[in-house]
C-alpha cells in the first residue's frame, strides 16, 4: 500500500509511484484518482510521461490509449489492458493498493 496527498496530485497529469515494488501511473481527472500499471503493454514506455484525454491516457511512445478506469487497450498498437489498482480516497489522503 502506498499513501499520498491528493493536493498533491495535478488533475490532468500523471504521475509514477511505487506500490509494493511496482511502478504504477496515478491520475487525478476532476476529483477522482486512478491508478494502473505503468508500464504500456505494447512497449517498455512509462504511461505517466502520457497524455491525459478525459479518462484515457495516450502512451508517449506510439499513441496507444488505454482507459484509466478499467486498464482497458483502447487503441492499436496495444492490444493487451493494464492492471488497475485499487483506490481509496479518504479526504486529503489517497490510499492505493493492489
Amino acid at each position: 500500500m502506498t499513501e499520498i496527498s491528493f493536493d498533491s496530485l495535478i488533475d490532468g497529469k500523471p504521475v509514477a509511484i511505487d506500490v509494493d515494488g511496482t511502478s504504477v501511473c496515478v491520475a487525478r481527472v476532476g476529483e477522482e484518482v486512478f491508478a494502473i500499471a505503468d508500464t504500456c503493454s505494447h512497449s517498455d514506455a512509462s504511461l505517466s510521461e502520457g497524455e491525459i484525454t478525459g479518462t484515457k491516457i495516450e502512451c508517449w511512445l506510439h499513441g496507444a490509449e488505454f482507459d484509466l478506469r478499467t486498464g482497458e487497450a483502447l487503441t492499436p498498437p496495444a492490444t493487451s489492458g493494464l492492471k488497475v489498482f485499487n483506490v481509496e480516497r479518504i479526504g486529503n489522503q489517497v490510499k492505493i493498493t493492489n
